[in-house]
């Protein structure tokens, strides 16, 4: 893992931040020795909790359009 110098860092904001994002954190080492971690916050929640849309039709009516949906051509 690389360390950036304080100066670097500043220098270099954007890549450093998408250094930690594919890396999982990158280090940032001050003059007189402190050394600094940076890493991307976890996401709470799951990525695939989306917000819902109301399209003003009823559960049945999706239903309906789901069993449409999946018949066969030319299954008469």
């Amino acid at each position: 893992m690389e360390v950036y110098t304080y100066t670097q860092a500043r220098q270099r904001l954007a890549e450093l931040l998408e250094r930690a994002e594919a890396e999982g954190e990158v280090r940032i080492k001050r003059r007189d020795g402190r050394v600094f971690v940076v890493r991307p916050e976890r996401r709470k929640g799951s990525p695939l909790a989306v917000q819902g849309l109301d399209l003003g039709m009823t559960a049945e009516e999706i239903m309906q359009y789901i069993r449409e949906g999946r018949e066969r051509p030319g299954a008469d």
